[in-house]
């Protein structure tokens, strides 16, 4: 076994879609004889030990990282999907915390295992400055696609420029262009500018305006992905490093940063299904649908006649158990397999699986395009909108979804859309292509992989 050099410390934001990638990310890192500790919330944390399988913590299983947490500042009966109420209090408490974890880590510590790097999530930017206070190297970790932060850090000037206020609405008509190679941005694409919530509008232009802050006190932008993706966006962005798609081949992927228990018995249902037949439904860890539109999905889904694999969160329908139209269960039975999470990599790669609908977040992104599975696209918040730009118009690997006039995706469109997507041979083809792409960069002499090797030298 490699002698472990360096202590690597990484903090995501706290929420399933931050946490995952960075619990691949260490998994790489640790692969490679570095010491690696993974702080999350006590929250969180208590979750994520919660959702492993009881094998997971035998001797010979246990993950070749730490996993410890620290207070987000909040009581326990505290709503914790009151995002400004969250963000205020994690801002408030966990610099000082984190702050004495590395103080007691080193202190325990011999020269090799104290911390040399702090890796800090790009919405947990306090631990970079807590990292620059102790004289300790750092590197952000960018989990959004590369065109959302040049956007970010352009969100300034474009201000000072008078087309966005400072409340980031786009004052013109026009939408707003940062290179000729990277798709506009429209007002309803803007990643703050998705919740009718003038208050939640505020407080996502508040985050996303101070990226050119966060930036400054990072050495480097780690970016989970690969340079040939969006070479144009890339260069907008100073000290990036993209080092994706980061990925779970190593034998402890049962540590996947998951905040609800993975059912794996929806593979043994891959299995029996026909290659290529079975529709993948994830809309993510926080989409929330309204009744009215879980039904017409679930319509829409028995409307094709195929099989299909739906993730149904417990939370997905304002807060309550979702409920499916009269005999929709009895109907789709012989065709249909509904779980609370899912493990994605694995089902996206099951050679029964036709398509993926999806909201579009970056992990999924990423995680589909790297497997070369089609996408019928259906945003919801923040970055997803522009991704979906991507997917559709410019790598032409996917299908959007078009509401109608009271908001709703019928189940006519979705049925008409899946129809469409699977019987086009040039959308097959260039899921195919790019997804040799994303795997060449990471194989060895590939862009990312030289990129992250370079890392791990530095560290």
């Amino acid at each position: 076994m490699a002698v472990r050099r360096g202590h690597v410390i990484v903090i995501p934001h706290a929420a399933q879609g931050h946490l995952a990638p960075l619990m691949k990310l260490s998994l790489q890192i640790a692969a490679h004889g570095v010491k690696v500790t993974l702080v999350n919330t006590e929250f969180i944390h208590e979750k994520v030990m919660a959702s492993l399988p009881a094998k997971a913590l035998e001797e010979d299983q246990r993950p070749p990282i730490s996993l410890v947490s620290i207070p987000d500042g909040l009581e326990a009966d505290d709503d914790r999907r009151d995002y400004v109420k969250m963000t205020e209090s994690m801002r408030r408490v966990m610099p000082g915390h984190f702050m004495k974890l590395i103080e007691n880590i080193n202190s325990r510590s011999n020269g090799d295992e104290k911390i040399s790097c702090v890796l800090a999530d790009t919405a947990a930017g306090w631990a970079l400055e807590v990292a620059e206070k102790m004289g300790i190297k750092r590197a952000a970790v960018l989990l959004s696609g590369p065109a959302s932060m040049a956007l970010a850090l352009h969100v300034p000037k474009l201000v000072e420029a008078g087309i966005l206020d400072s409340d980031g609405t786009l004052k013109t008509d026009e939408p707003i262009t940062l290179s000729e190679d990277i798709p506009s941005w429209s007002s309803s694409e803007l990643s703050w500018s998705c919740s009718d919530d003038p208050v939640m509008q505020k407080l996502l232009f508040a985050y996303v305006s101070t990226a050119a802050k966060t930036f400054k006190f990072a050495e480097q932008i780690l970016c989970n992905s690969f340079h040939e993706l969006d070479p144009a966006a890339m260069k907008l962005i100073p000290k990036a490093l993209p080092i994706g798609p980061f990925s779970t081949t190593n034998h402890f992927e049962t540590f996947a940063g998951n905040l609800w228990p993975e059912d794996s018995t929806c593979l043994t249902w891959l299995d029996k299904q026909t290659p290529g037949s079975v529709i993948y439904v994830a809309l993510g860890s926080t989409t929330m649908l309204s009744p009215n539109q879980v039904g017409e999905l679930a319509l829409g889904l028995e409307l094709t006649a195929l099989p299909f694999l739906w993730v149904v969160r417990s939370n997905m329908t304002d807060g309550s158990t979702a409920e499916f139209p009269k005999g929709f269960m009895e109907r789709v039975a012989d065709r249909a397999k509904l779980v609370q999470w899912a493990p994605q990599e694995k089902v996206l790669a099951h050679p029964s699986v036709s398509c993926f609908l999806s909201h579009c977040g970056w992990n999924s992104t990423i995680e589909g395009l790297t497997i070369g599975v089609p996408f019928l696209c259906w945003p919801y918040f923040a970055d997803q909108f522009h991704n979906r730009t991507y997917i559709c118009d410019v790598w032409k690997i996917g299908l959007g979804l078009e509401k109608d006039e009271n908001g709703i995706i019928t189940r006519n469109e979705l049925s008409s859309k899946i129809n469409t997507l699977l019987s086009s041979d040039e959308i097959k083809a260039n899921s195919f292509q790019l997804k040799g792409v994303a795997r060449k960069s990471v194989a060895e002499g590939g862009s990312s992989f030289k990129n992250f090797k370079g890392f791990i030298d530095q560290i």
